[in-house]
């Protein structure tokens, strides 16, 4: 329940605030940490870390 109320707060912050423009920069920052962990025990960890 703790991830779903964070997702929930943040998306009422959004709605209130009217800062919508913040929504694609955590979209970018979540896929980015998402491929970092998933490539971390794979094959595919240097080629993703050459990237960066």
């Amino acid at each position: 329940m703790g991830k779903l109320s964070i997702l929930g707060e943040f998306w009422d912050f959004l709605k209130v605030r009217k800062k919508w423009w913040l929504a694609p920069i955590v979209i970018v920052l979540v896929l980015l940490g998402g491929l970092i962990v998933f490539t971390e025990s794979s094959a595919l960890a240097p080629f993703i870390y050459t990237l960066f």
